[in-house]
């Protein structure tokens, strides 16, 4: 399923039978220039000395840092992001500029905004001018290292409000700012019931990073039943032209589950 697009791999979701600072060594060893995390942090303003080891790590392993995440709250017990979280804007602004500065030591230009789960303590309304606040915010400090900021449709969380591309790209449209893109991660497009093809023809000069994993399951490529690699050649057609994150469970080991690139 090779392609002329480069793949690198999220190292958040892919060997994670390695303490995180191992990982970005060990795609390379599989064979990958670029990697991309989650937030790697527990908080949004980590100490300087744990950002300094991450930096490290993906600087000794000879890798780019192709996309990063804004502090996203706890993702393991079902957070989605704090950008229209009312009650946690405060954490998410602190982060920003956290997160700019490891994607300016790094040269890391993509930076994904999830945009938060719907709570019960504010209105959609108020929920969605307090995202576009902060996502203006977060605009504006990428813009200051030429990055972007990504938003995402996300499946799987059932309060999170962002299900199909048209979600997103409204999301973007009302904050208005020039370095706000979609990011298209094809398996949650699918999932959500998206026409990915159309999603491609109509919307492929607004999407700034794409993410791919097999459905059912959200494995390796080859495990479902999604056109993957006829959707990435209708990307690159279409004038795509960055990286595609590899952010699937394998199947078995990390390490053993990209025999599809090469078949």
């Amino acid at each position: 399923m090779s392609h002329p697009l480069p793949y690198e791999v999220n190292c958040s979701i892919l060997f994670t039978e390695l303490p995180l600072l191992q990982r970005p060594e060990a795609a390379k060893q599989a064979g990958f220039d670029g990697v991309e995390f989650w937030w790697p942090f527990d908080t949004a303003v980590p100490a300087d000395k744990e950002v300094d080891a991450f930096v490290a790590a993906i600087e000794n392993a000879g890798t780019q840092l192709v996309g990063l995440n804004f502090f996203a709250g706890d993702m393991a017990g079902g957070d989605r992001g704090l950008v229209s979280w009312p009650a946690r804007s405060a954490e998410f602004r602190d982060n920003i500029d956290v997160t700019i500065g490891i994607g300016e030591r790094l040269g890391c230009k993509a930076f994904n905004a999830l945009y938060g789960n719907r709570v019960d303590d504010a209105t959609p309304q108020q929920q969605d001018e307090l995202g576009t606040e902060n996502l203006v915010l977060a605009a504006k400090a990428a813009a200051r290292i030429g990055g972007t900021v990504l938003i995402e449709p996300v499946s799987g969380a059932p309060k999170y409000p962002l299900l199909t591309a048209a979600d997103a790209l409204a999301v973007i449209d009302r904050a208005g700012e020039p370095n706000i893109a979609l990011l298209a991660d094809l398996y949650h497009l699918a999932v959500n019931g998206d026409d990915v093809d159309k999603v491609i023809a109509d919307h492929a000069d607004r999407i700034a990073h794409v993410q791919i994993a097999d459905a059912p399951g959200r494995h390796e490529p080859g495990t479902g039943e999604l056109p993957l690699l006829a959707q990435l050649t209708a990307l690159r057609d279409a004038g795509y032209d960055g990286w595609v994150g590899l952010e699937y469970k394998p199947s078995g080991a990390s390490a053993d589950s990209f025999g599809w690139i090469k078949s």
